[in-house]
């Protein structure tokens, strides 16, 4: 009784336990219990008691707000005489001031809020029948607001001795449609434009009848008209009349836009000149800054920064143009992509009878040094990692960026043969790239002009990375030519021509016995560790609803890739490459992945993962470059897996010498299918829990002799979906989030058909049982992750 908190009602009182709203068909619990003027006490997951409630009052047993007050007097007092004895010796006091500051602030928040226990936790939600009066009262409004004009909500509360239990009751009855729209529209030409554009109205005959689609066709209309030339139009001029009296539950809608008192009319405002300042930061006396005209804008600088034409494409407002919101927008958000500027701000000056356009930049620092240290948790244990990386803006003078970056990173992988037993994986790499701010394209200016709206760049990139792994090391030497664009800021596009790389790898012994073991029984996996030459071109699309990422709303992310391997051969002949025993690789490769984020309640979300892959190696070989194929494990998919050593299929990895499993090399796939669901709840300030269920695996397309089960088949793929479980924490600092997961598997396809789940009989049967001769053998796998899974 102590964690529920009941010990602390007053006489008559009774703790709120829950609330629930039934009766409701047609508009949402989420969307009526926003009405809550009372919550009862929060729970963790399932417990079925508040533990927040006894932190509540375990702090409040220690509280004394006199004391925080008198210690404020105090520290002030203290503050006061040290800053005024440094200041009277000439001395800088502004860092004691905000060692002060910070320990005041402290105190405030104290007397404020209470000690760490009690804002940690909540008082006891005590029932008040006048608050659950309030809510039905504006749930009953809001059904209103919905169309059911007749709705009614009202509320029963079951009482025991000492609890409360709410129930919102309610009867929305039929709703209100729209029977016709009305226009009173004392300017002609607006009449004209709105009528016109009826057809995006927000309002249509025979929809039902919703207060804030209302609001929202204000809004709609408003940005209508500014953005055809009605500068200093506003939503106030707009309004709505209702009509419902005429009868058989239809409503009539008239909009009404009023004339301005002032002038009488609203006035079109059509730009006389556009001028773009280049270096709005600077100001240097008895010295005037240069005009110059490139396409009927007025450009003005000390010194010419940037190229005028490269500007004049990002540019979306001319003289001559009626005003425009959307195209003011759009100027300010592209100059803003290109990685140039400071701020970007432009403002309209309606001043002498005439309407300017002011646009004005201020140039970021030409150039950026910046280094990063932490955690690498990529796979296995966790390693420290470093990165480094040097900017220059504005190379060539017309905005192209240079970017020359480095990245070290240790990170412990366990030994499969003794889990006890941790390696180095050592990870490091240099890139330099350029990056433009157009595609270089043999096309007109026309069109460059076009694409301008797309934020188009194009990154030539060049670099080189080394992996030193247990099993190989491997040398990349890459190249690429990248072109990228956007759509309705939501959408990204690249596409890679020539992306090319060069790779040579040092193998383990053992590693290398276990490749020629399987070259000897028909598998060719180590054409992929031969040196090689890998040439493709690729193409990724990324869709972004509803800012996904920002975990706050009901979002999603759709990633797509398409890679063709190989096409460059067609210029480079393989003689060529045969000859310089460079390996070669043609191959198709595609994968899609679907992530979704759905909000439970102000502390609770759901979230889900899916995601599918296919590479298919038509050239001689008939294998992948190691990179390009697809694994699964690890604290991003399978969590209940070590990473890269689940699958492929219901192959069961068993050494033929102890005839104990041999998870000591990755297991790699050309087909995948993963999925990953989430729940998760805040707990405690920065602690939120989760639980979650992982399921996959990946597949070979062919049939592999040395690795039985391997193959992807139609009649059994379903029952080699590995399944994994569990829960985990996560810490979020703000800046970064740090995840602590522990999986649990749960259907294993590598066991015998029949004994796969964890409760079936025969789960533990060779060589699956457990001991000291089945070291690669968990059952529950730890997992450290930065950021969420998906």
């Amino acid at each position: 009784m102590s964690c529920s908190g009941l010990r602390h009602l007053q006489d008559g009182e009774k703790a709120l336990r829950s609330q629930k709203i039934k009766g409701n068909k047609n508009v949402g619990n989420e969307e009526l219990a926003e009405f809550y003027a009372q919550q009862p006490n929060r729970r963790i997951l399932v417990l079925p008691f508040s533990p927040y409630v006894w932190f509540y009052y375990r702090g409040l047993k220690s509280y004394d707000k006199q004391k925080y007050v008198e210690k404020k007097v105090e520290v002030e007092a203290k503050f006061a005489t040290r800053i005024a004895e440094l200041e009277q010796n000439g001395r800088n006091s502004n860092r004691l001031k905000r060692k002060r500051n910070r320990k005041i602030e402290k105190i405030d928040k104290a007397i404020a809020e209470g000690n760490l226990g009690m804002r940690i936790g909540e008082p006891l939600s005590i029932f008040d029948s006048t608050k659950a009066r309030n809510t039905a009262d504006q749930m009953e409004l809001f059904l209103h607001s919905k169309g059911f004009f007749n709705a009614k909500a009202d509320y029963r509360a079951r009482l025991t001795r000492r609890k409360a239990r709410v129930t919102f009751e309610i009867k929305e009855g039929l709703p209100y449609t729209i029977d016709s729209l009305l226009y009173d529209i004392r300017d002609s030409d607006i009449d004209s434009l709105v009528k016109a554009d009826s057809e995006n109205s927000l309002l249509q005959v025979g929809e039902q009848y919703d207060q804030s689609t209302i609001g929202n066709e204000r809004d709609r209309v408003t940005e209508l008209l500014k953005n055809n030339g009605y500068y200093d139009f506003s939503r106030q001029f707009v309004s709505f009349q209702v009509d419902s009296a005429i009868g058989n539950k239809r409503v009539a809608i008239r909009t009404l836009i009023k004339n301005p008192a002032s002038r009488g009319y609203h006035k079109v405002f059509t730009l006389d000149s556009v001028v773009f300042t280049m270096d709005a930061n600077l100001q240097i006396p008895d010295r005037s800054r240069t005009t110059s005209f490139f396409n009927t804008i007025t450009y003005k600088y000390y010194d010419k920064p940037y190229s005028r034409k490269i500007l004049d494409r990002r540019v979306f407002i001319y003289p001559g143009q009626k005003y425009n919101k959307e195209n003011t927008l759009l100027t300010q958000r592209q100059l803003a992509y290109m990685d140039n500027f400071k701020f970007i701000n432009i403002n309209y000056d309606t001043t002498g009878g005439q309407f300017i356009a002011n646009i004005f930049v201020s140039p970021l620092n030409r150039y950026q040094w910046s280094n990063e240290v932490g955690v690498n948790v990529t796979q296995g244990f966790p390693g420290p990692f470093y990165n480094l990386s040097f900017k220059k803006r504005n190379v060539f003078k017309g905005l192209e960026n240079l970017e020359l970056s480095g990245r070290i990173g240790i990170e412990g992988v366990a030994s499969a043969s003794n889990p006890d037993e941790i390696y180095r994986s050592i990870e490091a790499g240099a890139n330099l790239s350029f990056t433009f701010p157009q595609f270089i394209l043999p096309v007109n200016n026309k069109r460059r002009i076009r694409w301008g709206k797309m934020n188009p760049k194009t990154r030539v990139q060049g670099g080189y990375s080394f992996t030193d792994r247990p099993e190989y090391n491997r040398v990349n030497f890459n190249f690429s030519n990248t072109y990228l664009w956007e759509n309705q800021r939501r959408d990204q596009f690249s596409l890679a021509f020539g992306e090319i790389s060069i790779i040579n790898s040092s193998l383990d012994s053992a590693f290398n016995a276990r490749l020629i073991t399987l070259a000897e029984n028909g598998n060719n996996l180590k054409n992929s560790f031969d040196p090689s030459f890998v040439s493709s071109i690729v193409f990724g699309a990324n869709f972004n609803f509803n800012n996904y990422g920002t975990f706050t709303d009901n979002s999603a992310f759709l990633r797509f890739q398409v890679e063709s391997g190989g096409s460059t051969l067609n210029i480079i002949p393989d003689d060529f490459l045969r000859k310089i025993d460079l390996e070669y690789y043609k191959y198709f490769k595609l994968n899609v992945d679907f992530r979704k984020h759905i909000p439970i309640d102000e502390r609770t979300n759901f979230a889900y993962r899916v995601a599918s892959g296919i590479a298919v190696s038509y050239s001689d070989n008939q294998v992948l470059p190691y990179e390009k194929y697809f694994f699964a494990g690890g604290s991003n998919n399978i969590r209940g897996w070590r990473p890269r050593r689940l699958g492929p299929g219901s192959y069961t990895p068993i050494d033929s010498t102890t005839q104990a499993l041999d998870y000591s090399f990755e297991q790699q796939g050309e087909i995948q299918l993963l999925s990953s669901f989430e729940l998760r709840r805040k707990l405690v300030g920065i602690l939120a829990g989760a639980v979650f269920i992982d399921a996959g695996n990946v597949w070979s397309l062919r049939e592999d002799n040395t690795r039985p089960g391997a193959s992807f088949k139609a009649n059994r793929f379903w029952k080699e979906i590995a399944i994994s479980s569990g829960v985990g924490a996560r810490f979020d600092f703000s800046f970064l989030v740090l995840r602590f997961d522990l999986g649990l598997k749960v259907y294993d396809p590598a066991r015998a058909e029949g004994k796969r789940f964890i409760f079936s009989n025969g789960f533990n049967d060779p060589p699956f049982q457990r001991g000291e001769n089945n070291p690669d053998l968990e059952s529950v796998i730890f997992n450290i992750g930065v950021g969420y899974p998906f």
